[in-house]
């Protein structure tokens, strides 16, 4: 039996006040009171920017209520109506989404690691112990047209959960249980997938150009009429490195030799299109001007390493780590960069023999939440690379050419330019770094 469940409509100054009293009750202050707000009608109210870790927003009404930017750790959100909801950048680190409608939500940038978007019903008990089921609109957790544009959905439970027409471009759902999911013509552009369970999962007609289906389950997983372009699983890409002849070890001596000859000995290694995932490259990594265009990288730990005037357009370098390493005069041109360490790496511009400067490119390479941090970007050429959430924080960007570049990613996160040296940078639209940094919003 069902039954319908009576509203408690409050104003945005009575929500303030129970907000105040939770943020008390968190800090442990005389007065402070944990938010209970189960079955509160909150739509259309604001919520943006607020300490909810811990909070009781069970089977409310959220729609269209402002979210965003606002902490929701470990909240109960169990069955809550968020339709149209803005949730952009919001942490909901382990909350309890069960049941949840988040159908036409905007999550981009949020943070919803370990989350719980699996089914659920609500119940209540009686006086004599037995349970009524209330009249919800509760179930598989709802996401059809949600955007969760570079979301973190690590380890997040969606077992079940309906994502129809739902945005993932460029998220993280890395270890992530969507085992009978409903992704039928979602976009998961770029998205990462590695590890993740789609155990007969729906995912007809989706985009997944570009995705990470790396260690990923796929048993009985529907993909008729998906767009599987470039799309990286454990099926080598291109040439697998087991079976380059002669083999990728004798190629570095004869590389190593060239360079320390410079030239005159040994010879330059060409990696074009060599899937090199799960290859050893022995330390130190020296691949000064390597040719590797289009080669893979994914996931190599190469710290230090020298890369000098190396050729890498196109590579896929995504998740790698490269920190301290000396990549001037570099081309990485196209190149996949998400996620990859670079702090510290040396980007600036490279003398040649005759005294010619030959600067980094990064044109049009994805930088989306790469690390460069204190890097040396000096005259790089970053024009049209997408570097929404990325580190630059300490960096020398002086007379980088960032014409076009994408520098925001979401509302409040964004490319990060904090102490960032900008002066000669030309192409820079200061208005897209985010808030409390240079030309912040």
């Amino acid at each position: 039996m069902t039954e319908a469940h009576t509203y408690v409509r409050i104003t945005q100054e009575q929500l303030d006040r129970i907000v105040q009293r939770h943020e008390m009750f968190r800090n442990a202050r005389m007065g402070g009171a944990r938010a209970l707000l189960h079955f509160f009608d909150l739509s259309g109210l604001s919520l943006a920017g607020k300490n909810l870790v811990d909070a009781d927003l069970s089977g409310a009404l959220l729609r269209a209520t402002d979210l965003t930017g606002a902490n929701l750790d470990r909240a109960s959100l169990f069955g809550c109506d968020l339709r149209r909801a803005r949730l952009v950048d919001a942490s909901l680190v382990k909350a309890d989404l069960r049941g949840a409608c988040l159908r036409g939500a905007d999550l981009s940038g949020a943070c919803l690691f370990e989350a719980d978007l699996r089914d659920g019903a609500i119940a209540e008990k009686r006086a004599f112990g037995d349970l009524k089921v209330l009249e919800h609109e509760v179930g598989p957790a709802d996401m059809e047209k949600a955007v969760l544009r570079g979301a973190d959905l690590g380890r997040a439970r969606m077992s079940g959960a309906m994502a129809m027409h739902t945005d993932f471009t460029d998220a993280n759902l890395t270890d992530c249980k969507l085992v009978r999911a409903n992704l039928t013509g979602s976009v998961m552009t770029n998205a990462v997938l590695a590890g993740a369970d789609l155990s007969g999962a729906n995912l007809r007609q989706a985009n997944l150009r570009g995705a990470v289906l790396v260690g990923a389950t796929l048993t009985m997983t529907d993909l008729g009429g998906a767009d599987l372009t470039d799309v990286l699983t454990d099926e080598p890409k291109g040439v697998p490195a087991a079976g380059l002849v002669p083999p990728l070890a004798d190629r570095l001596r004869q590389h190593l030799e060239w360079v320390v000859s410079e030239g005159k000995l040994g010879a330059q290694l060409d990696l074009g299109g060599v899937d090199l995932r799960g290859a050893e490259l022995p330390k130190p990594h020296i691949l000064t001007a390597i040719r590797g265009n289009g080669a893979v990288f994914y996931g190599q730990a190469m710290p230090k390493v020298q890369l000098q005037n190396g050729q890498l357009d196109g590579a896929d370098l995504r998740g790698c780590m490269l920190e301290g390493g000396d990549l001037r005069g570099v081309s990485l041109r196209g190149a996949r960069l998400a996620k990859a360490v670079l702090r510290g790496c040396n980007l600036g511009p490279i003398r040649l023999e005759g005294g010619r400067m030959v600067a980094s490119s990064l044109r049009d390479a994805r930088l989306r939440g790469a690390d460069l941090a204190a890097a040396n970007l000096r005259g790089a050429d970053l024009s049209g690379a997408d570097l929404a959430f990325v580190d630059l924080r300490g960096a020398d960007l002086r007379e980088a050419v960032l014409t076009g570049a994408q520098l925001a990613g979401s509302l409040l996160k964004g490319c990060n330019l904090e102490g960032a040296v900008l002066e000669g940078a030309k192409g820079l639209r200061m208005g897209a770094a985010t808030a409390g940094q240079p030309g912040g919003a």
